[in-house]
């Protein structure tokens, strides 16, 4: 016999309507008056929805010191959602600048967690995560963001801002130009906007679209100011060396790695770390072009606002299956693995291969797939073979990461 829903249990309607979408439960609130009540409880649907999307990867009741409404909430993890995963950094102008190519977000206890990942230059394939830059929300559900310069700062937030301006956290903005691209800027107005109201720059009130345009709105007046004739040159010039004293950081762009892993019909794609000839770890990005083509560039050089070679190219993607002619296994056979000294023996059966015939430096070479996943790739003009491993986890995790 079936049952209606509001014979059911509160309990199991609440657990029901936590699979729809906010417009949905703005729906289905118009139905009946005891549902448009239920509904309009925020410690019981708003907090259902929260706990069933992400309580399994943060602590919601901890997020504001727990004293935020968990309708506020959903609409700030729904945006810190888009964060989560691999972003490189583009557009670097210098390339001797300290800034981090790869940056890597993950869920925290009551806030978003972006770490830097560097080699850790001690012969092997581990990685070291560095803080780079804490997102969360303060009690008065205000999107407070603080980049940590040093990689010093582990616990989220801090506690005691008024010591904030002496330490090596600088209060940043993160504008979203579209799910795959931020902008983080420092916010020289932070401590001017704690008098204000809960929402500050950088945060939405309302839904996805609607930040959007605050963001664009913002960026057209921030233009026609700086475009707009009259006005005090000098003194507009004074402020403005001014406001370059006092900033710490400069805004950067970065990207998002959406293919970081490699998948059945593109065993190539994805972020991959190996060694080059001078014994240094390098990571790699590889992505497939529209045309059948694979291209592999070194994420560091992938941050430069010039145009870089790639590592290597072929037009084709389609590998040459095992087994090979005698010519290939000797190219094979008399080249050397560049992997780690510690404990690295090669010992993988290679199940496909690649010709690269590029035009670019260093010429034609050869890619193997091994049949473990990972692959290696090589040149004529040597006798070396790369050997590259993944950068992250099929659960979207940082694989060889070395403890704290």
């Amino acid at each position: 016999m079936a049952l209606a829903l509001s014979d059911i249990p509160e309990d199991l309607q609440l657990r029901i309507l936590s699979f729809l979408s906010p417009t949905e439960i703005c729906s289905f609130a118009c139905t009946s008056k005891r549902f448009a009540s239920l509904c309009r409880e925020d410690r019981k649907i708003w907090h259902v929805m929260c706990d069933r999307r992400w309580g399994k990867k943060t602590q919601i009741q901890k997020w504001g010191n727990g004293r935020i409404a968990y309708k506020l909430l959903y609409r700030t993890l729904k945006r810190l959602e888009n964060l989560i995963g691999f972003w490189r950094l583009c557009g670097r102008a210098n390339p001797a600048d300290s800034s981090p190519p790869l940056v890597f977000f993950e869920w925290g206890s009551s806030f978003v967690l972006g770490s830097r990942v560097l080699a850790t230059n001690d012969d092997t394939y581990r990685v070291r995560k560095t803080p780079f830059l804490v997102l969360g929300i303060s009690p008065e559900g205000r999107t407070e963001n603080f980049l940590d310069l040093d990689g010093n700062h582990r616990s989220g937030v801090p506690v005691d801002l008024s010591e904030l301006e002496r330490s090596s956290l600088v209060p940043v903005d993160v504008n979203f130009m579209g799910n795959g691209h931020i902008m983080v800027e420092e916010n020289p107005c932070f401590f001017r906007e704690e008098q204000k109201s809960p929402v500050c720059k950088g945060s939405s009130s309302g839904d996805d679209d609607e930040g959007s345009e605050d963001v664009v709105s913002e960026m057209y007046t921030q233009l026609a100011n700086r475009t707009s004739p009259g006005g005090d040159g000098r003194r507009k010039r004074k402020k403005e060396r001014e406001r370059q004293a006092r900033i710490k950081w400069e805004p950067e762009h970065f990207i998002k790695v959406s293919d970081f892993s490699p998948t059945l019909a593109k065993p190539l794609q994805g972020l991959w770390k190996g060694f080059c000839e001078g014994r240094n770890l390098e990571l790699y990005l590889v992505k497939y072009d529209d045309v059948g083509g694979v291209i592999c560039k070194k994420v560091e050089d992938l941050s430069l606002s010039r145009q870089t070679s790639p590592v290597f190219w072929t037009p084709n993607h389609a590998f040459i299956r095992s087994p090979f002619s005698v010519e290939e296994e000797l190219i094979l056979d008399s080249r050397i693995h560049i992997t780690p000294l510690r404990g690295e023996v090669h010992e993988q059966v290679i199940s496909g291969m690649l010709y690269m015939n590029s035009s670019y430096d260093p010429g034609e070479g050869r890619v193997w797939l091994y049949e473990n996943g990972t692959f290696g790739f090589g040149f004529l003009r040597d006798q070396f073979i790369t050997d590259l491993k993944r950068v992250a986890l099929e659960d979207g995790c940082l694989a060889d990461v070395l403890d704290a």
